[in-house]
């Protein structure tokens, strides 16, 4: 089996920690291992200078497995990695909420033992795709994201419009700080905290959520993923800030942007006894009273 890893650096002793754990369960497994290359910096010398892991800067299709060492924000950037080549994820959580990223440190050996064992199920994500008009190359590499696509203001208090439209009918114009339309893994994020909805993993919506709205009769609209969203902002700035996932980039006022489901979907391994149900009540500790 052909394994990579991917951690992030600014947690380079948690996730140092989790790989020195991890390694000896792979290799015990008869694995080939290869590291992504700015996060294999971060390792001791020690686990440099071995023969027994690889180093990776791009991913292909030959690849069986990702782990990715961190918290959800690494995995989002994961995918980049792993794009449309259909390579499963696996996230060991070093960070702190996790809804993707739900292998604790403590937990490696056992995890990855089912997992090899084959106990475990494949949760398939739709993701979303962005085109502009006039076209932007700087998206046109990676122009997809997870959790959510949001438009939001830039340099300035003041709000901005954001005119919506839904398969080319007008639904409105939103005045806010922004708008976020998430996929239902993104519907714990972002989405959530602007009050947004939870979506299950395998529902086929999307989620409109406007960013503290002015216009306070605005509220968080569910719409089918077949949907074919195009926003056009205005507002005292001449440009507006663009988020796909944790990537940011200025476009100007003068944009389209069009938004659909993207034609592939990320695969996350999720392990047998584990149910995005459970994950929500122990997450977001519902149920929980301190009264109780």
């Amino acid at each position: 089996m052909k394994i990579a890893v991917y951690g992030q650096n600014y947690s380079k002793e948690t996730s140092q920690e989790a790989f020195e754990l991890l390694l000896p369960v792979l290799l015990g497994h008869n694995t080939k291992v290869f590291v992504e290359s700015d996060f294999l910096s971060t390792l001791n010398s020690e686990i440099k200078a071995t023969n027994a892991i690889g180093e990776f800067k791009k991913l292909d299709r030959s690849y069986d497995l990702l782990i990715s060492i961190g918290g959800d924000g690494t995995i989002l950037r994961a995918i980049t990695f792993v794009r449309d080549f259909g390579i499963p994820i696996v996230g060991i959580n070093t960070g702190r909420l996790g809804f993707l990223a739900t292998i604790q440190t403590d937990e490696i050996a056992a995890a990855f033992e089912q997992l090899f064992n084959g106990d475990y199920k494949i949760s398939e994500r739709s993701l979303l795709s962005v085109k502009t008009d006039p076209p932007n190359k700087t998206i046109e590499e990676t122009n997809f994201a997870l959790n959510e696509i949001a438009i939001s203001r830039k340099n300035t208090t003041s709000m901005i419009t954001v005119e919506t439209h839904l398969n080319d009918e007008y639904l409105t114009s939103y005045w806010a700080d922004g708008l976020i339309l998430s996929t239902p893994t993104g519907s714990t994020g972002y989405s959530l905290s602007c009050g947004g909805p939870v979506i299950t993993p395998d529902a086929t919506n999307f989620a409109l959520t406007p960013i503290a709205p002015h216009n306070l009769s605005a509220r968080p609209l569910i719409i089918p993923d077949t949907t074919t969203v195009k926003f056009k902002v205005d507002g005292r700035e001449d440009q507006f800030l663009m988020s796909l996932d944790s990537r940011i980039i200025t476009l100007p006022n003068t944009t389209n942007v069009i938004i659909k489901k993207a034609n592939f979907a990320i695969k996350m391994v999720e392990l047998l006894d584990e149910s995005f149900l459970d994950t929500l009540r122990k997450k977001l500790l519902w149920g929980e009273d301190r009264r109780n």
